[in-house]
């Protein structure tokens, strides 16, 4: 008999999302509205401790426009992971300023202290954390950097919707956070980002700047964009918004079955203080990871993604030549498998035994 396929990814969309798209719809008021704002508001409440959030339209905009209000340009350097989807960078080098690529800890594939402070140079004005995976990075060490080395914190935590670092939110230790709501987050809006700002100047340059520079209509007060997020999108966010805690606890549950269950693979370990959100689910392969990703589709239905076969620092877009084995390693060695909140006990045994059979025979 043929296996269903598991996919590594599994957006959740259902009645409750199409009933809040159609109640917009009927509305007449597509663009953004009282549904973004409504949004934001919730957002804030809910995953940022009360901070100002701002909503637009791709987790990249939101880095884009959270590093140009915050003044970040040509002349300045931003100290970076290379091991991250290539926005990262992108959103420092489409400010006019330079990204600078450092090396991740081993154990959480997120920006290591230690040699971030080793790029420091008197053109650093600040440093992107990445929180990966859903795994906050190191806020304590990265927090203390900053402060000694005069240093801005500009959070990238797209992939991390709910995680903590010693009981404090990620996105709210920097001067913003930057969010993605892309359809394989832990929650979408369709397409979408959010910032989260504690900073009413900056925030307002935000909402200026996603709006072609306006407060009010035809009164342009700098050159802007549109980046704005539509009331059809925000009503599909607002609605997983509602669902996010019970999803989160669904992808521990998750992870945690795999921490128990797993043989001969090294699988993610969690951080003193991180509370992880699992956006994905990451061990390490040590051997053949591809040929390992390959076996576990067509002899077992399991997908799974490799975040990220090619590190920033290599890509033609970069091209850097700096050292970066950590970064190297792991670019070798990841492997994501599912482990999204629509896994049914049938499909976690499946994964299991998937993984624990494949790694036995290429022990």
């Amino acid at each position: 008999m043929t296996m269903e396929f598991i996919p590594s990814a599994r957006p959740l969309i259902g009645d409750d999302e199409r009933e809040a798209v159609d109640a917009v719809l009927r509305s007449g008021m597509l663009a953004q509205g009282p549904e973004v704002a409504a949004f934001e508001q919730e957002f804030s409440a809910e995953l940022t401790r009360g901070r100002s959030s701002v909503a637009v339209n791709s987790g990249t905009s939101a880095l884009h426009l959270g590093l140009l209000a915050a003044g970040v340009g040509p002349g300045d350097e931003v100290i970076v992971p290379s091991f991250t989807f290539a926005a990262t960078a992108n959103s420092v080098a489409l400010t006019g300023a330079t990204p600078v690529f450092a090396d991740i800890d081993p154990a959480t594939f997120c920006l290591d202290a230690a040699s971030v402070e080793s790029f420091v140079t008197d053109r650093t004005v600040g440093v992107m954390p990445v929180h990966l995976y859903g795994q906050s990075a190191d806020m304590t060490a990265l927090s203390a950097l900053a402060t000694d080395k005069g240093l801005r914190i500009f959070e990238d935590a797209a992939q991390a919707h709910g995680a903590t670092w010693d009981g404090q939110q990620v996105g709210t230790f920097g001067v913003f956070g930057a969010f993605s709501l892309y359809p394989t987050k832990n929650m979408t809006s369709g397409e979408g980002g959010m910032l989260t700002v504690d900073d009413a100047t900056v925030e307002r340059t935000i909402r200026l700047l996603r709006n072609q520079g306006m407060d009010r209509q035809y009164q342009n007060e700098l050159v802007g964009f549109n980046m704005r997020m539509t009331d059809l999108h925000a009503a599909i966010g607002r609605t997983q918004l509602r669902k996010l805690a019970g999803w989160t606890q669904s992808r521990r549950a998750h992870a945690a079955e795999f921490d128990r269950r797993l043989r001969g693979v090294v699988t993610p370990p969690v951080a003193a203080g991180a509370g992880h959100v699992y956006h994905q689910y990451t061990i390490r392969v040590e051997d053949d990871r591809d040929g390992f990703a390959a076996a576990l589709k067509s002899e077992f239905a399991v997908g799974s993604g490799v975040y990220y076969p090619v590190p920033n620092h290599r890509l033609p877009s970069f091209a850097r030549g700096v050292d970066l084995p950590e970064t190297e390693k792991a670019a070798r060695e990841v492997l994501s498998i599912p482990v999204h909140p629509s896994l049914n006990e049938t499909e976690i045994d499946r994964i299991v035994d998937a993984v624990n059979i494949l790694a036995t025979a290429g022990a």
